[in-house]
């Protein structure tokens, strides 16, 4: 059987898988990324569970992998394979498709953006299917997306394309770690709703989840919090929808998990803030936390296609 290793690297955890060429999975694997020991010690973290997938492949199936892809958090540079800086993980130019290849031997390796190669999956195998124009947008500890033309992401001229969350859609806001002020996601994220959240209720430990489960019990005092956190991500997507005109606008993320308690009134708020714009289909993403890995193993067997088509 052939496959590529899929790899998702996040703040806390790796997602991973052996991706057949039609983008199903063939085998799924999780570690702990282990930031807390250091950026050289998540680098040889990774490089370990890449190889120990290729080995899983070779016992299952017979054969090597024919390619790697990996997704991860930060600036990147894709066309040189490098990832350019992480705050989260601790890593500065990093050539992260060099030392890939090296470890599995020199097979290809692809390096894709977290977020764009969650974009890429649900747009060719998850809520964006058979969609030319979508925007994916990804409501986590910040937020950011993904612009999808026609099975393809659109990463920008400077590879930033899709940075919703840094839009700002309140003036004179909250202080974004950007360095701006009312940017999207210190208004939207999950991590700015349980920070809103923990204030009205006066519970330091309350989250996102906390405050959905409070809002569905008619509690008043969540329903003004999520509202806010709702018409400040209806704003966003109507000026994404002025800029670009996608057709469907699919949200994922943790914020997402809250299912029709966060879609019925964002879609009512969409619409109740357009005047020409044609109205987007606004759907929850499909393939929840494996969406990047998935991504991942797109972008190898992409990388595949185009050496044998050169």
């Amino acid at each position: 059987m052939k496959h590529v290793i899929a790899l998702d690297v996040g703040g806390t955890g790796m997602k991973a898988a052996l991706v057949a060429q039609d983008g199903s999975v063939l085998f799924e694997a999780r570690r702990p990324t282990g930031r807390e020991h250091g950026p050289d010690a998540v680098v040889a973290t990774i490089l370990d569970f890449a190889a120990d997938l290729a080995q899983e492949g070779r016992t299952r199936f017979g054969a090597a992998p024919l390619a790697a892809g990996v997704a991860v958090p930060g600036t990147i540079d894709e066309k040189n394979g490098i990832a350019v800086f992480s705050a989260n993980l601790g890593w500065r130019d990093l050539p992260m498709r060099k030392l890939l290849g090296e470890r599995l031997g020199g097979i290809p390796v692809a390096l894709g953006h977290d977020v764009r190669s969650g974009g890429l999956a649900e747009g060719r195998i998850g809520a964006g299917q058979g969609v030319s124009r979508f925007l994916f947008i990804a409501l986590g500890t910040g937020i950011a997306g993904a612009i999808g033309i026609d099975g393809a992401i659109e990463a920008g001229a400077h590879g930033y394309g899709g940075e919703i969350g840094h839009v700002v859609v309140r003036p004179g806001g909250p202080q974004c770690g950007c360095g701006a002020r009312g940017c999207l996601e210190t208004l939207a994220s999950a991590s700015a709703v349980s920070r809103a959240w923990a204030e009205a209720s006066g519970d330091p430990e309350a989250d996102a989840a906390a405050c959905a489960s409070a809002v569905d019990a008619g509690d008043p005092r969540a329903l003004a919090v999520w509202q806010n956190a709702v018409d400040a991500l209806a704003d966003g997507i109507v000026l994404a929808q002025s800029l670009l005109d996608p057709s469907t606008v699919i949200v994922g993320g943790g914020l997402a998990e809250a299912g029709d308690t966060l879609f019925t009134p964002l879609r009512a708020a969409v619409t109740e803030r357009l005047t020409f714009q044609m109205p987007p289909k606004v759907v929850p993403a499909m393939l929840k936390d494996t969406a990047a890995s998935l991504g991942a193993g797109l972008l190898a067997w992409d990388l595949l296609s185009m050496e044998v088509t050169a």
